[in-house]
């Protein structure tokens, strides 16, 4: 069943989907029809399970379900992938690989995104700094949605900068 964004309880859950690169205004387009129709027929186990996205930058997308009646399942979490899956192959975008890291170089600055694996070469070369905005892997909640962009020496990458 879907659900406005903003209508989302605050403590909905969301799970957020990085995309490499911006998405068109006729990509755009398509998510917003395919997701609305997912998240219009999200269920678990047969019962409709409250639910919405949200596009950040133009580039991350955002889903959210309500589970204060009904937890997301397994099966229900295969079913969001399975239509992200979808999505990836028609926009030819990767979303659903979780070994990447979206970075802003500066306030206002577009989004890039590299693999986990080569982040600490890119904080040596300086084009990370400690000071530079990267996605927060602790999102959770709707609510920590206010903190989606970190700065890296308040994050997981703290370790690669001398202190």
């Amino acid at each position: 069943m879907y659900i406005p964004f903003a209508q989302m309880p605050e403590n909905s859950r969301v799970w957020v989907y990085q995309a490499e690169r911006e998405f068109s205004d006729k990509e755009l387009q398509q998510i917003h029809h395919r997701l609305s129709q997912f998240c219009e027929g999200w269920n678990v186990h047969g019962n409709p399970l409250p639910t919405s996205y949200t596009i950040i930058d133009n580039q991350l997308l955002v889903l959210a379900a309500d589970e204060s009646g009904l937890g997301a399942s397994g099966c229900s979490i295969d079913s969001s992938v399975r239509a992200l899956k979808e999505l990836e192959s028609q926009l030819q975008v990767n979303l659903t690989d979780s070994g990447k890291v979206s970075f802003k170089p500066q306030l206002g600055g577009k989004i890039q995104v590299t693999s986990a694996l080569g982040i600490k070469s890119k904080i040596q070369a300086g084009e990370i700094q400690a000071d530079t905005l990267i996605i927060n892997p602790q999102v959770n909640s709707k609510m920590d949605l206010e903190n989606v962009w970190i700065s890296a020496e308040n994050s997981w990458l703290n370790k690669y900068f001398p202190n």
